[in-house]
């Protein structure tokens, strides 16, 4: 036990204390905060205005003023609804469940000018109108047909024909204008549609405890899946590469000399992961402090931001399924580590292990969606996905506790049968020069007493 706790000790403060260790607990809550806040701030930045004229060919040009006002209405994009109804959706779709208002994506600034033809030809105009815009005195034209009415087909022309966003919601407005035109053709009445076409509120509650639900516990379950999937391949590699050090070093012969292969390597499994929960505990309170000081901040400016509460029983059972992702995968690094000659042959052996946790990631989706399908049981139970599918199980729809505690079991289960399997393999292996060690002799390995 003396041994063990030395080889604790030696593993966590040799890592903790690296100027490493130190700049990237710091970045760390930083780089989430700029990958994850800051380009909520730049979508929300309004581009400047874009110029666009317009020539109008319909029957005495009557269409050009009902497309100018529908361009310039930004509450016009992409609703099939008139105008009093377009501001009432707009106005429920700002406002978040129980009244809270949300942000919303924001809109394209117009400005608008009539090309008139005065008797010229339309390839005449459209030639001065791209003289313009080479010269950036306009951004872009639209040619109005004279059946739009019917069918016919709109011209957009502009310096900038990927910007996709501009096209579509000058689509969008056009198609909003030639529905009132329409409606207005037809004699019907704009004040009916807007009252047939009224939206519906609905307030999304959880049917157990009542709690009002606004979409943050989608990112919740989401964010803690990520971070749960960085820290295991981060601390992974630490521990390939801390194994492919000391056998390239021959550090490992002086060790085995006086201790154990289980306990050493056991010894190595536990510092480092007290390295990651120590980070994990610093990133912790740093999110909690940014947190108190972001959701004012961003309630302030409109967008409503709320938490979902979760018991405090959910900390322990991320504490617990986090140590059990670790020390499956990092077993298996370690394992890896010591058949190995080279960092670059760890690296290469190590991309099934990495592409296991990327799919346990990725099943996460189909998790959150139904949390209590057989999918999702069967994918909580295996081992290498458990640490990340039965978290998001938990946060999204708790399950019964006999699955929590069936799949703790069966993952330490496998714990104990790798670490086992991973101390037969790593003093031979680790004593082992010159060449990567075949399967047959791997398997030799574990047969020996």
């Amino acid at each position: 036990m003396t041994k063990f706790l030395a080889v604790v000790k030696r593993e966590y403060l040799t890592r903790v204390r690296t100027k490493m260790f130190v700049v990237f607990t710091i970045l760390g809550p930083l780089m989430i905060v700029l990958f994850t806040v800051v380009p909520a701030f730049i979508a929300g930045i309004k581009p400047s205005a874009t110029r666009v004229a317009v020539i109008d060919l319909t029957e005495g040009g009557r269409m050009y003023e009902r497309v100018r006002d529908s361009i310039l209405n930004k509450d016009a994009g992409g609703s099939e609804l008139t105008g009093q109804a377009q501001q009432q959706n707009a106005n429920a779709a700002a406002q978040a469940p129980g009244g809270q208002p949300r942000a919303r994506a924001p809109e394209g600034s117009y400005v608008v000018e009539r090309a008139p033809a005065d008797g010229r030809a339309v390839e005449e105009v459209s030639r001065e109108l791209s003289e313009r815009v080479r010269h950036d005195e306009l951004d872009g034209y639209l040619i109005l047909p004279p059946d739009i009415l019917q069918d016919g087909e709109v011209q957009y022309f502009a310096r900038n024909v990927g910007d996709v966003f501009t096209r579509d919601q000058l689509r969008d407005r056009i198609s909003r204008a030639v529905r009132d035109q329409r409606m207005d053709d037809e004699n019907i009445s704009a004040e009916l549609i807007e009252r047939i076409n009224r939206p519906v509120n609905m307030n999304a509650r959880n049917s157990e405890s009542g709690q009002q639900e606004s979409g943050g516990g989608f990112f919740f379950v989401f964010i803690i899946g990520f971070l749960i999937y960085i820290m295991i391949i981060m601390y992974g590699q630490v521990i390939l590469a801390a194994v492919v050090e000391e056998k390239e070093t021959r550090i490992a012969e002086l060790l085995f000399s006086s201790v154990r292969s289980f306990p050493l390597l056991l010894g190595k499994l536990v510092g480092v992961s007290l390295v990651a929960l120590t980070q994990f505990v610093i990133w912790g309170l740093a999110f909690a402090a940014i947190a108190m000081w972001l959701i004012p901040m961003l309630s302030q400016g409109g967008m409503a931001v709320s938490l979902p509460s979760v018991p405090p029983v959910f900390f322990l059972y991320f504490f617990l399924f986090f140590l059990l992702g670790y020390f499956v995968y990092a077993t298996l690094y370690a394992l890896i580590g010591s058949v190995v000659t080279t960092a670059q042959e760890g690296g290469q052996l190590a991309m099934p292990i990495l592409f296991m946790l990327i799919i346990g990631f990725y099943f996460a989706f189909p998790v959150i969606r139904s949390p209590n399908s057989g999918l999702a049981f069967w994918v909580s139970m295996f081992p290498f996905f458990s640490p990340i599918t039965m978290i998001v199980r938990i946060v999204t729809q708790t399950p019964p506790l006999w699955q929590i505690l069936l799949s703790l079991a069966i993952g330490f289960g496998t714990v104990v049968l790798l670490m086992w399997l991973a101390a037969r393999i790593y003093r031979t292996g680790m004593l082992m020069y010159g060449k990567r060690a075949t399967v047959p002799e791997i398997l030799r390995w574990i047969r020996q007493t």
